[in-house]
């Protein structure tokens, strides 16, 4: 062996820590592609779902211990995420991994991070799926430098926003939807139909029992109106599996009842056949967009959270494609203007045809070019690349 150089290794250990099911889908594509494009062989370790295990990762304990969303339920479960965070940071401690990689989840995984940085200051810690730091509490960014190396992005304008707030080094490693376009894209048959008589009302209410139930009252209202408006359409709204009932039962008061359709499957294809479409706000409305599908953006929250959100949110629009555009393109209808009268008098030319249509066709056409990675690339691959050139500090 030539002095002074190191050998090759021939293993690589890289340890894994998720907090909730979008985190666990974004690990298991993470495994298959690092196990693509690793030149050596990988053990891996930590904490994912099901998604994850299918990959043959063995997980600490059941993700379900940490997927816990809202103050109260963090509270109620106090005693048990300290016991896992602690039982996470001594397996990390105790397996000495080359790399941690922490996945979404910040209230966990940034939780473990800290604690394992103090303990083994020399490790490299990604950070897969920045924190909203651009839309709210900006100084987190800064923040996540003493314990994130890396962080790997899911939206294009996020490399920016952790340059400009002084958070750790950032990259755009695309965000997994661009791995299901030909799920979101119509076909030739599809495209008839969404220009086609009657139109398809695609109408999203949200994927929280709160959401659901302030919005679907005012969205019932909303699609009667735009009825009187512009005549007959259809309406097929993709039901949360576990909001099934709540949303049903809602419906029933609606004048023009709804299509309910269950499934992503079923919500893809509605997409696909949708003339426009009514949402709340949220990562849906960036699927629509990617599906070239025009939309009246809707949100509304308690008083309290609307005082809290008027402090701390930093950004003029809440809808992900204006963000990635950098132009409120898709309408957006917020508290106190989210009335049925407002959202159908904006539906209505996106559903008849117009100026105001073709102009938010061409914004969603443009959407692409700020998403999409080189040619022969995708999220999964890209983010792999970065984990597997991490190398433990000299």
């Amino acid at each position: 062996m030539t002095h002074g150089t190191t050998p090759r290794t021939t293993h690589r250990r890289i340890w894994l820590v998720a907090g909730e099911d979008s985190g666990d889908q974004l690990g298991a594509k993470l495994i298959r592609a690092l196990r693509a494009l690793s030149p050596e062989a990988l053990t891996l370790g930590g904490v994912g779902g099901e998604a994850m295990e299918a990959e043959g990762f063995r997980s600490l304990f059941p993700i379900d211990d940490v997927a816990v969303m809202g103050y109260l339920p963090v509270l109620a479960r106090a005693r048990t995420l300290l016991r896992r965070i602690r039982e996470t940071v001594d397996d990390v401690v105790a397996a000495r991994p080359d790399v941690l990689v922490i996945i979404d989840s910040p209230g966990f995984t940034h939780a473990v991070a800290t604690r394992v940085r103090k303990r083994l200051p020399d490790l490299p810690i990604v950070d897969y799926v920045s924190p909203s730091v651009w839309a709210w509490r900006p100084w987190r960014a800064k923040g996540m430098v003493p314990f994130i190396d890396h962080v790997l992005a899911l939206l294009p304008f996020e490399p920016e926003a952790h340059r400009r707030l002084g958070g750790p080094a950032c990259t755009y490693v695309g965000h997994p939807l661009i791995e299901r376009l030909a799920e979101l894209r119509p076909s030739p048959e599809e495209a008839a139909i969404r220009e086609g008589r009657p139109p398809i009302l695609a109408v999203l209410p949200g994927s929280r029992r709160s959401e659901i139930e302030r919005l679907m009252p005012v969205f019932g209202r909303t699609v009667a109106d735009l009825a009187r408006r512009i005549g007959p359409f259809k309406i097929e709204l993709p039901a949360v599996s576990r909001h099934r009932a709540l949303i049903e039962r809602l419906a029933v008061a609606w004048e023009h009842p709804p299509r309910i359709v269950h499934g992503e499957a079923a919500k893809h294809a509605a997409f696909r056949r949708a003339r426009a479409a009514l949402a709340a706000s949220g990562t849906v409305t960036l699927e629509l967009a990617l599906a070239g599908v025009p939309m009246v953006v809707a949100y509304k929250v308690s008083r309290v959270e609307e005082v809290i959100a008027r402090r701390l949110i930093q950004v003029p629009t809440i809808v992900l494609p204006n963000l990635i555009l950098s132009e409120n393109a898709m309408p957006e209808f917020v508290q106190a203007e989210c009335t049925p009268e407002r959202l159908a008098e904006t539906l209505a030319p996106l559903m008849a045809g117009g100026p105001a249509r073709r102009a938010q066709l061409d914004a969603l056409a443009r959407i692409d070019g700020r998403m999409r990675l080189s040619e022969d690339d995708e999220p999964s691959r890209a983010a792999a690349r970065i984990v597997l050139e991490a190398r433990r500090a000299a």
